[in-house]
């Protein structure tokens, strides 16, 4: 659905889907309610400045009946946002496509406490294009390859490859060694290099971690590979041949070497601001696929390296 609002400073209107029928006389009572963790009188004073509007962009006011409407469009009112003290690069850029390296730490779209510290809004006015969408999206946490969209035109090819798994991807990851690390023959939780990782995982409706379901059909692959070790840290790349929610942390997990700098698996620790001395030490480092307008093969490689990778 359209927004009747243009992107704004690189950020989009937020659309919101409001009930026809309920304990609500006006649309603003229902907001008020909604979001009761603003202050409502604040929230009423954008309805009277005509900062809330229907799909046809006319203003709502304070007294707009419940049930005129069935979506309302608004600007987000920025956060008070720490700065990400670090900067994408851009690695291609063409009609239809744009490649970043993402640092750690930078979220892929707005959200929370990030709006102006997100890559696509740093991207949208770095680039001056409010079409930018991203095609698939990396955790804050991960640094590395990170693709868009440059047009609506020519966005659902590209949105194919992924659903259709026609992208290979390719991550690195630095991990504490097992404490039974056997250099001579090398294994994780028994299983002999390479290891085809399967699981079911399931994401809950209000938490922040995924859940493993051990006695469901799996539905989370990853391959992964040896590529060196020291006396503290093993370095694997994966190969995930799905795509759910932190595949790659709960397979690493599960196998008894959690990623360092997961402050989510193996365990939940408390929240606690960015360490950006200590990030997250997984990195998306490569991706191939045949571009669906061109026929051409497409590869693109990070240009960042883990800082806690073994140096043998």
């Amino acid at each position: 659905m359209a927004s009747p609002l243009p992107v704004r400073d690189g950020v989009g209107a937020t659309r919101l889907r409001v009930p026809r029928t309920g304990p609500w006389p006006t649309i603003a009572d229902y907001m008020v309610e909604r979001f009761f963790h603003l202050d409502p009188e604040r929230l009423l004073r954008r309805f009277d400045r005509g900062e809330i509007v229907a799909a046809d962009a006319s203003a709502l006011t304070r007294g707009t009946a419940l049930g005129a409407h069935d979506f309302v469009w608004y600007y987000r009112e920025p956060p008070v946002e720490r700065e990400i003290p670090f900067q994408e690069e851009i690695l291609h850029v063409d009609d239809d496509l744009v490649v970043i390296d993402k640092p750690h730490f930078l979220p892929t779209t707005p959200g929370g406490k990030y709006l102006q510290n997100s890559a696509l809004v740093r991207l949208r006015n770095r680039l001056e294009n409010p079409e930018l969408t991203p095609i698939h999206r990396l955790d804050r946490a991960t640094a590395g390859l990170l693709m868009f969209s440059a047009r609506a035109q020519t966005r659902g090819a590209y949105q194919l490859l992924f659903e259709r798994r026609e992208v290979e991807k390719v991550y690195e990851a630095v991990s504490a060694l097992p404490a039974d690390w056997d250099p001579t023959s090398p294994r994780l939780a028994g299983h002999e290099f390479p290891i085809v990782y399967r699981n079911r995982i399931d994401k809950l409706r209000g938490t922040v971690t995924v859940q493993v379901d051990r006695e469901g059909e799996p539905n989370a692959e990853t391959r992964i590979e040896l590529i060196g070790f020291d006396d503290a840290v093993l370095h694997t790349r994966l190969r995930p041949h799905t795509g759910r929610m932190h595949q790659l942390r709960v397979h690493l997990a599960a196998l008894g070497t959690g990623i360092l700098g997961d402050g989510f698996y193996p365990d939940l620790l408390p929240e606690a601001p960015d360490d950006f001395t200590r990030p997250l030490q997984l990195l998306a480092r490569e991706l191939r696929f045949t571009d669906p307008l061109t026929g051409e093969d497409r590869r693109f490689v990070t240009r960042r390296a883990l800082s806690a990778a073994p140096r043998r």
